[in-house]
């Protein structure tokens, strides 16, 4: 009998993931497509009032403004006059595609056992057809990068586009980074313990530091040597020391960042990115000084600090933009992949402190893709780019408007079906007049 109950559970799970299986990705681009009449938001700063956008082979051949260029319009043609054109949304910094159940233990892969783990891939436990990552394509998402969580080296993260079949298919950068989480000056008091839960000094602070620091010693080391057995761990740090991956380093105060990035750079690794980044505001010449980018914490969250700004998750982006740091959003913290669908929509918010809306249209466009070593294919609208971009009938950055009719991946006409539309069609007929 038990046998056979749990042959039934098996076959319900599998009809269940025929029937909410993701949408085919699409075929190949293989006739040339003509977008015509669009408000184009190149994604650099720029907009074009009448554009015409050509491509084929799944690469731009042609963004023009069309009152002072004077182009055929060839292949299958769009009319997009009134609406918007904007190139493909980029969410770094994410877990989209490693958990899809919080609840279902089997379905959270986004860490691993370990503390110092850089070679484990985050990439080959990339669910292509998770559900959640189909969600984000009808919001203009349809970048990511797939970052690994815990420990204090959590691994490596890998950037992917949003419409394939499997992880190989997905992938458009392979191993971009490592992520370090950088432990804490000052820790919670452990209440359990009978402990005040006030924040005081982390006095295993500059232990936590040392270990790192040898972990790095110990990598560089191994990276200059002939071993005899190879350490995979070791092995996968010599990408920073090269300069072919990137550190990002997790911190948010403003002692932690600035430790941070003064160890990795005095010990090899100058290629930082720094994750969440709280009080980068107090140290902005620092970060330019070192040529360190950002990506800040969430925009819709509430000021860690009693003393600090009521809105200063809010305007973060703009002091950073204004004191001349790249800036990109990111939206990590609880319900995270459920959050990154709102991703354009933390951008029109730092719109709302002041920034255009172009320039923050750009830290989820174009400052994402120099972040993150992809801007020579993906960010902006241009010729020679990859034609990764979508079709909105108004402003993409207000949640009212995001209402897209296209959404193009290399060149490749993606659906814009997913679960959520589905029960929106059948929902909304219920009540329909008769």
């Amino acid at each position: 009998m038990k046998t056979f109950k749990n042959t039934i559970t098996l076959l319900i799970m599998s009809f269940s993931l025929v029937v909410f299986a993701q949408q085919t990705p699409a075929p190949i681009q293989n006739k040339t497509i003509t977008i015509s009449g669009a408000t184009a938001h190149i994604g650099n700063g720029t907009v074009i009032e009448n554009s015409i956008i050509t491509f084929e082979n799944g690469i731009l051949v042609a963004v023009v403004d069309a009152t002072t260029s004077k182009i055929a319009l060839r292949g299958t043609i769009i009319d997009a006059t009134g609406k918007h054109v904007y190139p493909g949304f980029i969410a770094a910094n994410t877990t989209l595609g490693l958990v899809e159940i919080d609840a279902v233990r089997q379905t959270r892969d986004k860490d691993e056992l370990g503390e110092f783990i850089p070679n484990v891939r985050s990439l080959i436990a990339y669910n292509a057809e998770s559900k959640v990552v189909e969600s984000l394509r009808p919001n203009g998402i349809l970048i990511a990068q797939i970052t690994p969580r815990g420990g204090t080296i959590s691994g490596t993260s890998s950037i992917v586009q949003l419409d394939a079949w499997n992880w190989e298919d997905a992938a458009v950068k392979e191993d971009d980074g490592i992520h370090i989480n950088w432990p804490n000056s000052y820790a919670q008091g452990r209440w359990w313990l009978g402990e005040s839960s006030a924040s005081k000094p982390n006095k295993k602070y500059q232990g936590e530091i040392e270990s790192i620091k040898n972990f790095i010693l110990n990598s560089k080391t191994y990276g200059k040597s002939t071993p005899k057995t190879i350490n995979e761990s070791y092995k996968a740090m010599q990408g920073l020391f090269n300069g072919k991956q990137k550190m990002f380093v997790h911190a948010h105060g403003e002692k932690e960042m600035i430790d941070a990035v003064t160890t990795l750079k005095n010990n090899g690794i100058n290629n930082v990115v720094v994750v969440g980044a709280y009080e980068a505001y107090k140290i902005s010449d620092f970060l330019k000084k070192n040529e360190v980018s950002v990506l800040i914490q969430r925009v819709h969250t509430t000021p860690e600090n009693d003393d600090d700004d009521y809105d200063l998750p809010y305007k973060l982006a703009k002091l950073l933009v204004e004191d001349g740091v790249l800036v990109a959003l990111q939206t990590s913290g609880q319900m995270e992949r459920m959050n990154t669908r709102n991703l354009p929509f933390y951008a029109g918010q730092v719109a709302a402190q002041g920034l255009s809306k172009e320039k923050a249209l750009q830290l989820i466009t174009e400052n994402p893709a120099k972040i993150l070593g992809i801007d020579n294919s993906y960010g902006t609208l241009e010729t020679g780019k990859s034609a990764t971009l979508f079709i909105c009938e108004g402003d993409a950055l207000d949640m009212r408007t995001n209402i897209l009719s296209h959404a193009f991946i290399d060149g490749r006409n993606i659906s814009l079906e997913t679960h959520q539309t589905k029960l929106w069609k059948r929902y909304s007929k219920k009540y329909s007049k008769k």
